[in-house]
Formats: C-alpha cells, sequence, structure tokens
C-alpha cells in the first residue's frame, strides 16, 4: 500500500541540524517538539498490513446496472464479484458514493491490487487509498528551542512592521465574520474543553475507524469507529506500534493536537479577554476528524470532504451545518489522483471553497494541493521571502505567513501563536503554542490564515463562488520583495530538487502575499436601493422615496444618505439626508432622483430612478343654460351661454393633445 508521508524538510537544513545535533549531545535535551512530528520518512514503511483501493464502477456498467435493480442499490458492494473474477480474496470496505467504494484484501499489494482492478472493463478507475498526513513545521533543531515570540501574532497586523503579515484589522473594519458561514477544519480533532475554541465549534464528525477492523481502530486510537464525537484523543506513536497498519519508525513521537492547532488560527474567540485573536473571528469551525496514528487514509479524507459540503455519504447521518470552506492541512506525494480530484469537482460545484497546505519538502507541490481547483497555499517567513521548508511551483495560488525563526541558536521570534494542549500522550492542559518548546511553524498553518480570510470574504459577500473567492485572493495579494537580504536569490521555477528560502516569484509562490484586508475590501458591497408605491405620478402629488432596503456588507452599516433630483420639474419638500425623502413634481414629463449611500467603513453606491409624470386631469365645466331674456324665446340658448361651452370645449381638446404628446415622448 502507497503510503502518505509528512513533508520532509529542505535538504539544504540538513548541515545545520547536524551541527546542532552535535552541540546537543553536550548538554540536556530541551523539550521535544511537539508537531504532529514532521518526520523524514525515505521510502515505505516495511509493511502493508492489508491492501486497501478506491473504485469507481463505471455508471453503465453491468454491474452497477444489476446493482440498481437489486434491493439495497444504493451501496456499490462488490467484493464477492470482484474476487471471483480475479481470484483474489476481496472484502468490502464503505462506500463513498452511488458508485465508489473501499476494497481491502489481504497478501497483495495496494498497488497490485489497483492495478488488476483499473484493468477491469467496469471500472472506471482504481486507486491505492494512500495514507495522509498532517503537514506542519520540518523536525529541525531550528526551531525547538526559544522563548514566546515578543511580537505576539505578528502575522495578524499590518504589513508595515512586518512583509508579509496579513493585514487582518483591515479586513475586521468591514467584518468581523458571520457564525452563518461555517469552515470545516479536516484533521486530528480538536480539543472541545479548550477556553478559546468550546463556544466556536459545531459538532462535526470522526471519519476514522473504517468498519471496526484492528487496523482501523488502531488509526482512529478512540476505541471505535465512525462516530459524531471528533475530539482528539492524541495521536502519539511508540515503538511497539511500528510495522502495524503502516506506521513507520520516522512516525514515532508525541502527539501533535495538530487539529486544535489549526482550527485556532481559522476561528478561536477573539476579544474575549484572554488567549488568542484568530482571523476568522465570528465564523464557525466544523472539525471533522480524519487523521489519527499515522496519518488517515484518502477515502475518510473524500467521505469527510463530501459530507462537509452537504454531500451524502453511506452510513453518515446527513450534516445539519453545510461548510462554506474547508481547510485541508494535510497531504502526501504524488500527483493529483482522479479519486481526489473527483471529490474536489463535486466539493467546489457544491460551492464549497477548499484550501490547501502547499506541503513542506521545498519541493514541487503534491497532492491534494496540486489538485485543480482548490487554493494551493505556500509559506513564506516574516521578511516575505520563502520559508526553506515550503513547497513551491505553478501549482500553488498565493503564499501566507507560516512562520520562521531568526537564528537555530536563539528564541523562534517568528512563530505562529495559537491553540494547543500540552500532552505527550492523552490529552493534557490546555494551552498556546510558544516561540521556545512548542513551535508551530509549517505551511499546516499558512491554510488556516486563507481559510479564515475566505470565511470572512463569504461574510461580506455570501454570493460568491469559490473560482470568485481565489480570483480575489489573488488579485489582492501585495507583491513579493525582491531583495534586500544577502546571500538570497530568486526562487527557481524549475522543481527539480529541493529549495531553502529564497525570493519569491508569481511563478513559484503564486500571485503574492495574502493581505486579508484587501480580500474583504475587494468584495464587500454596498447596495443603494430606492422603493417607492409607483413610479407613475401625477403631477402636484407628494411622492415619498424610501432608501431603508440599502445595505452594507458584513458588520458595517449605512451612516450617510444623499438624494438629488438630477433632471426633470420636481422639488424636495423634505430633508435630503434621510433614509427618505418626499418630492412634489409640477409638470408632466420625466423626473431622474439619484441616491448616494455611504456605510460606516466610507465605501460608497449609487443608484437612481425615473419617475414618470402626468398631467392633473382638467375637470370640464358644463354650464346651465338661461332662457333668453327675449319675449317668445324661453327655449333658445342665450350667447353667453354657448360661448362657455365653446370654451370648455376647447380646453378639453388641448389638454388632450397634451397629454397624447406626452405619451409619445415617453
Amino acid at each position: 500500500m502507497m503510503m502518505f508521508h509528512p513533508l520532509r524538510p529542505a535538504r539544504a537544513a540538513f548541515l545545520p541540524i547536524l551541527v546542532c545535533l552535535c552541540s546537543a549531545l553536550a548538554e540536556p535535551v530541551a523539550a521535544a517538539e511537539r508537531q504532529p512530528v514532521r518526520r523524514a520518512v525515505s521510502g515505505m514503511p516495511a509493511v502493508e498490513s492489508e491492501a486497501r483501493v478506491i473504485v469507481k464502477f463505471k455508471a453503465d456498467s453491468s454491474m452497477m446496472r444489476a446493482l440498481a435493480q437489486s434491493p439495497n442499490g444504493a451501496r456499490p458492494l462488490q467484493a464477492n464479484i470482484l474476487s471471483s473474477r480475479l481470484g483474489v480474496s476481496m472484502r468490502d470496505g464503505r462506500a463513498l458514493g452511488q458508485h465508489t467504494q473501499v476494497l481491502r484484501a489481504s497478501g497483495i499489494s495496494s498497488r497490485e491490487l489497483a492495478a488488476r482492478l483499473s484493468a477491469q472493463p467496469d471500472v472506471e478507475y482504481a486507486e491505492v487509498d494512500q495514507r495522509m498526513r498532517a503537514l506542519a513545521a520540518p523536525n529541525d533543531s531550528l526551531y525547538l528551542t526559544a522563548s514566546t515570540p515578543a511580537v505576539g501574532q505578528w502575522y495578524l497586523r499590518s504589513s508595515g512592521a512586518f512583509a508579509s503579515a496579513i493585514n487582518a484589522e483591515a479586513a475586521w473594519a468591514i467584518t468581523t465574520g458571520s457564525s452563518g458561514v461555517v469552515v470545516a477544519v479536516l484533521d486530528t480533532g480538536v480539543r472541545f474543553d479548550h477556553p478559546d475554541l468550546a463556544f466556536k465549534l459545531l459538532a462535526g464528525y470522526d471519519f476514522i475507524g473504517g468498519n471496526g477492523t484492528a487496523g482501523a481502530i488502531l488509526t482512529a486510537n478512540d476505541g471505535d469507529a465512525r462516530d459524531p464525537d471528533p475530539s482528539d484523543p492524541g495521536d502519539w506513536v511508540d515503538s511497539a506500534d511500528v510495522g502495524a497498519n503502516g506506521c513507520a519508525a520516522a512516525d514515532v513521537g508525541s502527539s501533535s493536537w495538530h487539529g486544535t492547532e489549526t482550527a485556532g488560527l481559522v476561528g478561536a474567540a477573539t476579544n474575549n479577554g484572554f488567549g488568542i485573536a484568530s482571523i476568522g473571528r465570528d465564523i464557525k469551525v466544523l472539525p471533522l476528524r480524519v487523521l489519527g496514528k499515522c496519518g488517515g487514509f484518502s477515502s475518510d479524507i473524500q467521505a469527510a470532504m463530501l459530507w462537509a459540503a452537504q454531500i451524502r455519504v453511506p452510513g453518515v447521518p446527513d450534516n445539519p451545518n453545510k461548510a462554506r470552506v474547508i481547510n485541508l492541512s494535510l497531504g502526501s506525494t504524488g500527483a493529483c489522483s482522479p479519486d481526489y480530484q473527483t471529490t474536489v469537482n463535486q466539493v467546489i460545484a457544491a460551492g464549497v471553497v477548499v484550501v490547501v497546505a502547499a506541503g513542506n519538502e521545498s519541493l514541487a507541490v503534491d497532492q491534494p494541493a496540486n489538485c485543480i481547483g482548490v487554493i494551493a497555499v505556500a509559506g513564506v517567513n516574516h521578511t516575505g521571502t520563502k520559508a526553506d521548508y515550503s513547497n513551491l511551483g505553478a501549482g500553488v495560488a498565493l503564499s501566507a505567513p507560516s512562520g520562521d525563526c531568526d537564528s537555530e541558536f536563539v528564541a523562534c521570534s517568528h512563530s505562529l501563536i495559537t491553540t494547543t494542549n500540552t500532552g505527550s500522550k492523552g490529552p493534557a492542559t490546555n494551552t498556546y503554542t510558544t516561540g521556545t518548546n512548542r513551535v508551530t511553524l509549517g505551511t499546516s498553518f499558512s491554510a488556516p490564515l486563507v481559510s479564515g480570510t475566505a470565511a470572512l470574504m463569504l461574510s461580506a459577500n455570501p454570493n460568491l463562488t469559490p473560482a470568485q473567492v481565489l480570483a480575489f485572493l489573488k488579485s489582492s495579494a501585495r507583491a513579493f520583495p525582491v531583495n534586500g537580504i544577502a546571500g538570497v536569490t530568486a526562487c527557481s521555477a524549475s522543481v527539480t530538487s529541493a529549495q531553502g528560502e529564497c525570493f519569491c516569484t508569481t511563478g513559484t509562490c503564486g500571485a503574492g502575499m495574502l493581505d486579508a484586508g484587501a480580500a474583504v475590501a475587494a468584495v464587500a458591497v454596498v447596495t443603494a436601493n430606492i422603493s417607492l408605491a409607483s413610479n407613475a405620478v401625477v403631477a402636484g402629488n407628494p411622492v415619498t422615496l424610501d432608501a431603508s432596503s440599502s445595505r452594507a456588507s458584513g458588520t458595517a452599516s449605512i451612516t450617510n444618505y444623499l438624494w438629488a433630483i438630477t433632471s426633470g420639474a420636481a422639488t424636495f419638500t423634505s430633508a435630503t439626508s434621510a433614509s427618505t425623502a418626499t418630492l412634489t413634481t409640477s409638470a408632466a414629463g420625466s423626473v431622474v432622483v439619484s441616491l448616494t449611500v455611504t456605510d460606516s467603513t466610507g465605501r460608497q453606491a449609487s443608484t437612481s430612478t425615473t419617475l414618470t409624470v402626468s398631467a392633473a386631469p382638467v375637470t370640464p365645466v358644463t354650464p346651465t343654460p338661461t332662457p333668453s331674456s327675449g319675449g317668445g324665446g324661453g327655449g333658445a340658448l342665450n350667447l353667453e351661454w354657448l360661448l362657455t361651452l365653446v370654451a370648455s370645449t376647447l380646453a378639453l381638446h388641448l389638454a388632450s393633445r397634451r397629454q397624447r404628446r406626452a405619451a409619445r415622448v415617453r
């Protein structure tokens, strides 16, 4: 079975590691790094306990036609049929959809089983159900000892002090996020009892544990299969675990609390008087547990992605809280496989933004960050240069701070601070990462900054599509610095070998550096609306116009109104700076009224409406006939009455002509 491994440190960093290791032999060892340990794994684990393959059957195949006619035709469970065909004893795994399932077998490798299944005429594709692992900082002694960063949450500030800071306060001036916007964090689960997360987390789901097999339960590490509890029990690996269920010697280490850390950057409670601020502030986080001991399987990750987008997953209750953004701070090696691309396509079609960490191998972007349509995020130092461990290349959409240290011998002054736990195995004390023994660095932590920003964008403008979110993130990004650090050269677009710190280009690190303030401002909309009973009015009658349906984005509000008559015969009979205005027209024709609104952030929007004015109706005068004063002419009309009748008729005729002429003009 092909395994998914943590990102490896840049090869250029190996020499200082050796220097530090030599010096460390003479001193007590500092507290161990608690990252999901970015363990460098060269090659595959020694033992593959069982083959696992994701199979998608052709919709028009004989197997699917037969399944559709069966009593339980919703689930493609085809192990028996394929076992007899191939002479390999296979077992049904979970169904991922109407035509997709996992197949498991013993005595054969995952790669060989996938190849044999791919040759079947009923099969659209068969891919190894690869193991993914959390992506975090390289396991480099450069990051092991330091003190709490004196600069605090530098990465949320304006770019004046730190080149790569994301300018969060400018975004918060427009919106602090809507509780109706949900970011799904697919990771190791979370600590629901962390005080900075407790009131920001939705119920979520635990997708690991498979069908309850021994190997799946080992990965889950919580004693059961899939269930509604995505709490993180810890993902520590002991030496006794090596060789079981895909665990390798390089996996041995303490619990990472990786999901709690990524969730904190996305949406920790903010402005509550303690702890940290998060970029997402008032948005909600949906924790989905997909990683356990030694990582997690692609089939579970893909099922969680579909579930987050409210696409039904067989055997799992429906998701009541659809995510607008999915954060994937995980990955493996290789190109985007058909099963991942199919899942990504479904999720994006459902209107969900997918943000993925680019990876920490100093090489080209790996799966699933290289899938089409996702937002792959590389990592930059506080100076704006590429972090030496960050992956790069044409697949990167943009970059964000991922943390760095000034020296391997001093405090890590520019790591990222987030929520975590102190337990080396099971949970202990909820706390925060520091620049000392709990250093948060890696593209795992640049991705949540983009996910939280995307959530703010959707809070300001809920109608954005995933493609629009990506486009606005890229168009609003700040340019990379191109010089200023001795010995640092431009990144190479040809990613054939590992590249350390370098000056980013748009061909290597994406469109630029994340600017949350500019991204939210780019999508924030102020809408000016005019409402009235009817646009057809009669000259001389008052008309009331109402602008109360005008709207500002996010937490901004309309603060100023300005009414004006741009053409036509009319005058205002009320103030022109309130949400309503009254005017009176004075003649038949057209009157154009404009409205300009300004919101609390200074953004403006204008609109206008045209009134069609008709003349006031003329009431004809019908004189009363009077008898002639002459004798013998009692029934005749006198001259005065006749003249009055003629004048009245003429006036009525002229009024009718004017109305017809006005109608032709309109």
